[in-house]
């Protein structure tokens, strides 16, 4: 199975979009490009409303990926496991496609004999390790987000520390919305560590509308371009996953 990059989104968010193209569209459009949509719902004041809940789980299923409400203080350990769960979601997929190239119908995973099943898994554990991933991540910095980005920016550190310690190398971008002059910022563009987070995050205000639909588009607009350039700099084609995700 030929090395690649796992892309995903990481939507932190403690709020119901209010501005823009609708978010769970512009997820399901991210997953057709082989982008996986995952979305971490911090909790206001202990609840969450139902549409919110609604949405976030919406925007996660059309987007292929992992949907998580959690309280502030529980957020770092949380931004890791989603990311890691959707990424053997993905890795899963994967195979369960070339399951189907190999052996024909609607072969998966699951329905292989015990030990060639185990053998499968040991091969997207390993492919987990392995494997690059490119992570955008997404904080939603409207008026009730405040007081949580602190805690943001704590579980994004933990989470670069976490990731790096994988074989495989591991990208970070950071955008924020709504942004100072328009619906959305670049905060940091591709990096593979994010030490200088603390020092971007303390300038961060917050207030304003909560645009998670184009917060979304602009995120697939900056892996589109990132391929692209990197694809005429280099012509190396290392697609595995960016084509069959």
């Amino acid at each position: 199975m030929k090395q690649g990059t796992v892309k995903q989104i990481l939507l932190i968010t403690d709020g119901c979009s209010n501005e823009g193209e609708d978010p769970v569209a512009m997820a399901a459009l991210a997953n057709e490009q082989g982008i996986t949509v995952n979305v971490i719902g911090v909790m206001k004041n202990d609840t969450i409303d139902e549409r919110g809940m609604k949405e976030i789980e919406q925007i996660a299923e059309q987007g292929g990926g992992v949907s998580q409400v959690v309280y502030s203080e529980m957020l770092s350990q949380t931004v890791q496991m989603v990311t890691r769960k959707a990424m053997t979601q993905t890795l899963q997929g994967v195979v369960n496609r070339e399951l189907k190239q190999i052996l024909g119908s609607e072969t998966e995973i699951e329905d292989l004999p015990p030990e060639k099943r185990g053998e499968v898994m040991e091969v997207v554990d390993e492919l987990n390790e392995t494997a690059n991933l490119d992570v955008l991540i997404l904080v939603d910095t409207s008026a009730s987000m405040k007081y949580k980005l602190p805690t943001v920016k704590e579980a994004l550190l933990d989470l670069s520390l976490s990731l790096n310690a994988r074989m495989g190398n591991n990208r970070f971008s950071v955008f924020v919305f709504p942004g100072k002059k328009q619906l959305v910022d670049k905060l940091m563009d591709w990096t593979p560590k994010l030490e200088s987070l603390p020092s971007i995050f303390s300038k961060l205000s917050s207030g304003g509308m909560t645009p998670t639909g184009p917060a979304i588009k602009e995120a697939l607009r900056h892996f589109t371009k990132k391929r692209s350039i990197r694809g005429l700099l280099t012509n190396d084609g290392d697609e595995f996953f960016e084509e069959s995700v």
